[in-house]
């Protein structure tokens, strides 16, 4: 195998795929990424597989003679990274042991590899037709829902995101039995869906990389899935992930939220994010809980955090709101996270009482829910 490609385009390649590669690995070989030059088509792919996630990627470059390699992940991406920018040549050593020689202009590299047989294959789905969605849609489902996603792994369907397909519309939601983060985004591409309705529960380690796989391009072609029983796979732009899917019923989510609120107010999102920030350096950081009170009269809301043997903090905002006053609390991580992730500055929150869920809206065009359970003040 011999090639020269851009130092440019091979370390983000490999900074790409090596999202899949496991600090852990179980066997020697996923601690590699498996490297194919092909001389008919003269494109060089990457791939990495932690038997879980697996990502591909592939870009073009001369090849002079084909071949396959297993690299270390870690150490190639990190001589490849450091190397400056213009152009560089691999080529499989011809005596054993086996590997690699790296030259550019700022010196010359051996690394030793595996051969390609103990590598595994990523998944295939061979039946069934693929999805097509939109990208720019897609993403943006991703970043509002993510966030609310589990991190306890004793409950594994709370770790995924839960995406329902139709002709019309996507639906993204999380929830980690906190919060709740939905949203309905447009199915603006006209390839129709091959059933009426597609709905599956992948991991958010996975989707957060296909998150970052997607912001990379620049492609205009729509994102291709496949699903598969325990089986998923994304396409788009000569990049390819494959993640396994969450066995099991997702929550019934949409009957967590209330159908009547007693009380309706409207504030600047950005506004309530400063005073967050300012009064969270006076929180009790076990409970990390701010308490709101609601004035009507004033129009206007009270945000107060006390802790014992530190001190307090008081900060007003200015809002329009409608219904009586009420006092009410949140952790402020939670409340933070959802603030952070909706998408306009005008937003809408929605309470019925102290101790029921309360909704935070967009004012615009994405139809967007945060749901955050209050926090029950102790007198």
């Amino acid at each position: 195998m011999k090639l020269i490609c851009s130092q440019t385009q091979l370390s983000t390649n490999l900074s790409l795929v090596s999202r899949a590669v496991p600090t852990r690995p179980t066997h020697p070989i996923l601690a590699n990424v498996l490297l194919v030059a092909d001389v008919e088509t003269q494109q060089v792919s990457l791939t990495a597989f932690d038997l879980s996630l697996g990502i591909k990627t592939s870009f073009s470059a001369e090849v002079i003679a084909p071949g396959a390699i297993a690299l270390p992940a870690k150490l190639l991406n990190d001589i490849v990274s450091r190397l400056l920018d213009g152009e560089i040549e691999l080529e499989e050593t011809s005596v054993e042991p086996l590997g690699i020689t790296i030259v550019s202009a700022s010196g010359r590299y051996q690394v030793r590899g595996m051969e390609v047989e103990e590598f595994p294959e990523l998944p295939i789905i061979e039946a069934g037709e693929a999805i097509y969605l939109p990208v720019e849609e897609f993403i943006e489902g991703l970043r509002s829902t993510l966030f609310a996603t589990s991190s306890n792994e004793l409950n594994q369907l709370l770790t995924g995101l839960h995406i329902i397909v139709e002709q019309e519309t996507i639906e993204f939601a999380a929830t980690d039995g906190h919060r709740l983060a939905m949203v309905e985004t447009p199915n603006t591409v006209e390839t129709p869906v091959a059933s009426s309705r597609l709905e599956v529960t992948i991991p958010a380690k996975s989707l957060r990389e296909l998150e970052k796989m997607l912001s990379l391009g620049n492609s205009n072609e729509p994102l291709a899935m496949q699903f598969d029983q325990g089986q998923v796979i994304f396409e788009w732009a000569n990049r390819r992930l494959t993640s396994r899917v969450l066995e099991g019923q997702y929550p019934a989510y949409r009957q967590l939220i209330p159908r009547q609120f007693d009380r309706q107010v409207t504030i600047e999102r950005k506004l309530l994010i400063s005073s967050l920030e300012r009064i969270a350096v006076m929180a009790d950081q076990k409970q990390n809980i701010v308490k709101f009170s609601l004035d009507d009269t004033n129009q206007q809301i009270s945000l107060s955090v006390e802790t014992r043997d530190v001190g307090s903090g008081k900060e007003v905002i200015s809002v329009s709101c409608s219904g009586e006053d009420l006092e009410f609390a949140f952790n402020i991580k939670y409340l933070m996270d959802g603030l952070k992730a909706l998408p306009t500055n005008e937003i809408q929150m929605q309470v019925h009482t102290a101790t029921s869920p309360i909704i935070f809206t967009p004012l615009g065009s994405l139809k967007m829910t945060y749901l955050i359970m209050p926090v029950q003040i102790r007198v």
